[in-house]
């Protein structure tokens, strides 16, 4: 029963019925496993929403200058994957000194081009709130 995690969302600003927080969990398996592993899930007393969604399959590529740790970065990248269309796959930051701005290299994955133009909108339109500066596409780069 193999399955590889790709990624883990955490959606704190929902709960559930019990007071536990929503998570997406975006795995990759044979379809023969996907039975095994829902029922190993259910054992466990995991409830699941959904299964077999749509793959990401459309990537982008942007690089963001600016205060980007002292502006929160997860908190830019969090409404991103809070789409539940895009989710940010990647994230590289070069930190050159305190006082000084920095540049994260992010590479973003949706379902369709559509979805990942709306997921680089969202990112320009915080960081214009943060006074980042957003520099897009970015592709054969690291």
């Amino acid at each position: 029963m193999d399955a590889n995690i790709q990624s883990v969302v955490h959606f704190r600003d929902k709960k559930t019925s019990r007071g536990t927080v929503y998570v997406k969990v975006v795995a990759e398996t044979t379809p023969e496993n996907i039975d095994k592993i829902l029922d190993k899930l259910i054992e466990r007393g995991i409830s699941v929403a959904s299964c077999g969604e749509e793959r990401l399959v459309e990537e982008g590529s942007v690089l963001v200058i600016g205060h980007i740790i002292h502006s929160d970065i997860r908190d830019t990248i969090d409404k991103i994957d809070s789409t539940g269309y895009a989710e940010v796959v990647e994230l590289k930051i070069s930190m050159p000194a305190i006082e000084k701005p920095s540049a994260a290299y992010l590479v973003i994955r949706a379902k369709t081009k559509r979805h990942l133009q709306k997921a680089i909108d969202i990112l320009k339109q915080v960081s214009e709130d943060k006074e980042l500066l957003v520099v897009e596409p970015i592709s054969g780069i690291i």
